[in-house]
């Protein structure tokens, strides 16, 4: 049975339940299957049912049956693997592919494509789906790490959430901040006119982006970006509050004239992270994807007066 100690480190909203805490901030198992998986806890070494609130400084101890009806159909989908052991898988995810099934996307996921990995490699596969640690949305590509077991998935997600695990991205933003490199620190709330976007507001959930410009072409920069905190669309989101929203994002930012048909410009480039059994860290990183080239060489050509 996988089972898991953590301390609420961090501030966290006032009453949330543990079941919420465990989908929503551990993201150890998803809201159905807490129930499917028949979670138990303990908190400060009291059994507690998953309607108890959790605050700071609690002690938590999870455990979870190793099973669940998560079955998901394998498909043969082609992958760019860059490290793989029996325990986890790291991929460098092509942009458009969705990570998780869902409703209208129950097929052609990485999820699929990773249980057929497994179901073709001569394992005990039981058709459970693969945990995904941490996400990338559609758009977004580059490097993503899954957990084969539940022990790891355990392991790797509380580096995430305890933030020892370090993740760098490259983004085309529009303009040019007035700090070469800073610090973005917000609230992060979903947009209460459009339940598909998230907002920075004076509440919600806290948000730390630091970044630096690499190069910068007049109206447009290329950009590292790295991520304390792991927010749905956080990246995104601080861009356009910094008034330099992403080139290619049709969610958060506007229509660009001179790349009027760029995609989302933004690609997760590396990660450190701690794997099971070792006592360092490893760093993964991908090659800068060619839609970036494309648009970087026009720029530079444009630069040089030879556009």
């Amino acid at each position: 049975m996988p089972s898991l100690s953590v301390v609420v480190e961090e501030q966290i909203p006032q009453n949330i339940r543990l079941d919420r805490y465990v989908s929503e901030i551990l993201r150890v198992l998803s809201r159905s299957q807490i129930k499917a998986r028949n979670l138990k806890a303990k908190i400060n070494k009291k059994d507690a049912k998953l309607s108890h609130s959790v605050k700071q400084g609690d002690i938590l101890d999870l455990s979870w049956d190793e099973k669940g009806p998560d079955f998901v159909i394998p498909q043969d989908i082609p992958l760019e693997i860059i490290y793989e052991d029996k325990n986890c898988v790291v991929v460098n995810k092509v942009q458009g592919m969705v990570v998780h099934p869902g409703a209208g996307n129950r097929q052609g996921t990485l999820v699929n494509a990773l249980c057929f990995r497994r179901s073709s490699s001569g394992s005990n596969f039981t058709g459970i789906r693969p945990g995904i640690v941490h996400r990338l949305d559609r758009d977004t590509s580059g490097i993503i790490i899954a957990a084969y077991n539940d022990e790891t998935h355990a392991f790797l997600a509380k580096q995430f959430y305890t933030r020892k695990t370090r993740k760098t991205y490259i983004a085309i933003i529009c303009g040019t901040p007035k700090e070469k490199t800073g610090r973005v620190e917000t609230f992060i709330a979903r947009d209460t006119k459009n339940r598909k976007r998230f907002t920075v507001s004076s509440s919600g959930k806290a948000a730390v982006t630091f970044y630096k410009v690499i190069k910068t072409w007049g109206n447009y920069s290329l950009i590292f970006l790295r991520p304390k905190t792991g927010r749905t669309h956080q990246l995104r989101v601080h861009m356009r509050c910094l008034g330099h929203p992403i080139l290619g994002d049709s969610v958060y930012g506007h229509d660009d004239k001179k790349f009027k048909d760029a995609s989302l410009m933004l690609h997760s480039k590396k990660l450190e992270i701690v794997l099971p059994g070792e006592k360092n860290e490893r760093v993964f990183s991908s090659n800068i994807p060619g839609r970036f080239m494309e648009i970087i060489k026009k720029l530079d050509r444009e630069l040089s007066g030879n556009g």
